[in-house]
Formats: C-alpha cells, structure tokens, sequence
C-alpha cells in the first residue's frame, strides 16, 4: 500500500493544480464581466451630465447589449437614459 502513495499523490497534485487553474479562469471571467462597465469606452467618455444624456438604448436593455452597442450604461440615476451615447475623444495633431 505504500507504493500507491507517491502515485496517488501526484494525482491529487495535479487534480488541485487544475482545480485552482480553473477557479482563475472563472473568478476572471466574471470579473471582466462586472467590472468593466464601459466595454470599450474609457472612463472620461462615459462622463456625461445626466441632463446631457443622449438615448442609445431601449426599454429594459441591460449592461451587456448597452456596451455591445457602442454605449455607456449607469442605472444610478433613475428618469434618465441608462444607455447613453459617450462622448467622442477627439486626436490632437500637433
């Protein structure tokens, strides 16, 4: 029974060492998801004044299909677009 002991303990190795690479790849995933608010978009072209908005959205559309769509998205401010055009960043040529 011992001689089964260094066998059986690389293949618990290897099974926590691909366990804990897929908890990573999971915990990424659903970070990126949640914490990019603005896909595409920096912060500063999603900046805009409530009162300044410009619809780019629908009734209901969530986070996900707003920024598929080229949009920003902020649910914080209720009566107001939460889908909203950004601002267009504009390239200095010197």
């Amino acid at each position: 029974m011992s001689s089964e002991w260094p066998g059986r303990q690389r293949l618990l190795v290897t099974m926590e060492a691909r366990t804990l690479w897929l908890l990573a790849v999971v915990l990424a995933l659903g970070s990126s998801s949640s914490s990019g608010q603005y896909v595409g978009l920096s912060d500063s072209q999603c900046a805009i004044p409530a009162k300044d908005r410009v619809d780019c959205g629908y009734p209901e559309v969530t986070a996900e299909q707003c920024n598929n769509r080229g949009c920003c998205f902020d649910s914080s401010i209720p009566e107001v677009p939460w889908c909203f055009k950004p601002l267009q960043e504009t390239e200095c040529t010197f």
